[in-house]
């Protein structure tokens, strides 16, 4: 199941990267099919915005290139009975993945939460154990499972 969860984690970052990439290349071609028109302002404005958006595609790339290296961290052969990256956690509440942030995750009528570890949620289960209590939100929790 956690290599299943993992493969979901680096599909979901290949996936937006990917998206990010085509999005730059578009821009790249925008700005380097523009000639020099007699607009004048208008054509600069408009070079200048293309230009914005690539610095902001840039900042994505950049955080995405964070999240890989983070994923590349997550060991899921390492067993722990401490909630760590890489860790499947099963609560009374939810169940989470300890990686990054890739939303849910079904397979066979089961859900998992792929959650970073700076989440304030993983923050609460960093390192607790099976059959511990938690509070989240004003509501107590049990740990059922740690894989």
């Amino acid at each position: 199941m956690k290599d299943e969860l993992l493969q979901f984690c680096w599909d979901y970052v290949n996936e937006k990267m990917e998206n990010l990439q085509k999005r730059n290349h578009a821009l790249q071609e925008s700005l380097n099919s523009e000639t020099k028109s007699s607009a004048g302002d208008k054509h600069e404005t408009g070079r200048a915005m293309v230009q914005l958006e690539q610095e902001k595609l840039g900042k994505q790339l950049f955080e995405f290139g964070e999240i890989k290296r983070v994923l590349q961290k997550v060991d899921i052969k390492k067993e722990s009975t401490k909630i760590a990256l890489g860790s499947l956690v099963k609560t009374t509440s939810a169940n989470y993945f300890i990686a990054i942030s890739a939303g849910e995750f079904k397979n066979e009528g089961m859900s998992i939460f792929c959650i970073s570890a700076g989440s304030p949620i993983s923050k609460v289960l960093l390192g607790k154990e099976t059959k511990g209590v938690f509070t989240f939100n004003g509501k107590q929790n049990d740990i059922l499972e740690v894989v």
